[in-house]
């Protein structure tokens, strides 16, 4: 079976604090190959996505999650499978599939298969920044030692 592909919004790149979109790409898989002169078909479904974040949170849903909305911004938009980093740095963000299936012989009826499959996806890197907000009242044409013109260090 194929791992998930795992995508992040807004990117490989979030903000201390925010919401960041985390979801699994990833749909049924199917064979069907011969055997002692009889079709087998196979069929597996994901069932469950167990989540490592990265940064010690671990979280399993049972949906893949999917991308924002269109009326959703792409920085801090919470969804069922988001996650909030509490601390910057650089993590490693993987998951792994849960797979149930179930066959059937030369298109009879489908069987459940006991147990299940686990598919665990190559983690993708994400870093997390902070950000910082500064009010200025001073305009840097008027002052330009004031905080926050260029060549002031951030006064």
């Amino acid at each position: 079976m194929k791992p998930a592909k795992i995508v992040t919004q807004p990117g490989r790149h979030t903000l201390k604090g925010a919401y960041t979109n985390v979801y699994a790409e990833v749909s049924d898989q199917g064979f069907s190959p011969r055997l002692a002169g009889k079709v087998i078909s196979v069929r597996a479904h994901p069932s469950s996505f167990a989540w490592n974040y990265g940064d010690g949170t671990t979280k399993t849903f049972t949906i893949q999650g999917g991308p924002l909305r269109p009326d959703q911004a792409e920085l801090d938009s919470e969804t069922r499978t988001s996650h909030v980093y509490t601390a910057t740095g650089d993590y490693h963000i993987s998951v792994s599939t849960t797979y149930t299936g179930e066959y059937s012989v030369d298109g009879g009826p489908w069987v459940p298969i006991i147990g299940t499959a686990q598919v665990n996806s190559p983690a993708v890197p994400i870093s997390v920044w902070r950000t910082e907000t500064h009010l200025y009242a001073e305009n840097c044409l008027e002052n330009p030692n004031g905080a926050g013109c260029p060549g002031t260090a951030g006064k």
